[in-house]
C-alpha cells in the first residue's frame, strides 16, 4: 500500500529536525535486513535518504551514481551484501553514529 503524502511529509519533517529519529531509521533498516525483511529494510533506507537529502553525499562516499543507489533500494533492487554493508556504513558516517550487534537470547 502506498504511503499517503501527509505521512511522507511528516516523516521528512521529523527526520530533518530530529537526529535520533534519523539514526533510528538506519537502525530499523538494519534490523529489518537482519531479520530477513529485505523490502522493509530497503524502504526504510529509502525513507532516510529521501528525508535527509543525503543521497548525493552517500553516493559520493560509495563512489556510485545517485541513480545506482536509488535503483539498489528500489522495489526491484537487489543490493549485494557488500553494497548493503557499505551503504549502512556511509549512512552511519553521515549521522555520526555507530551501531553494534548484540546477541539476545529468547
Amino acid at each position: 500500500m502506498p504511503l499517503s503524502r501527509s505521512f511522507r511529509e511528516t516523516v521528512m519533517a521529523r527526520a530533518q529536525r530530529d537526529p535520533e529519529f534519523r539514526a533510528e531509521l538506519i537502525s530499523e533498516a538494519t534490523s529489518a535486513f537482519l531479520s530477513g525483511d529485505i523490502e522493509a529494510g530497503k524502504g526504510l533506507l529509502r525513507d532516510y535518504l529521501n528525508a535527509t537529502g543525503s543521497l548525493p553525499n552517500i553516493a559520493r562516499t560509495l563512489s556510485k551514481d545517485d541513480k545506482s543507489v536509488r535503483r539498489m533500494l528500489g522495489p526491484n533492487g537487489n543490493p549485494t551484501l557488500k553494497n548493503f554493508i557499505e551503504l549502512l556504513h556511509a549512512c552511519q558516517q553521515e549521522e555520526h553514529v555507530r551501531f553494534e550487534v548484540r546477541v539476545v537470547h529468547q
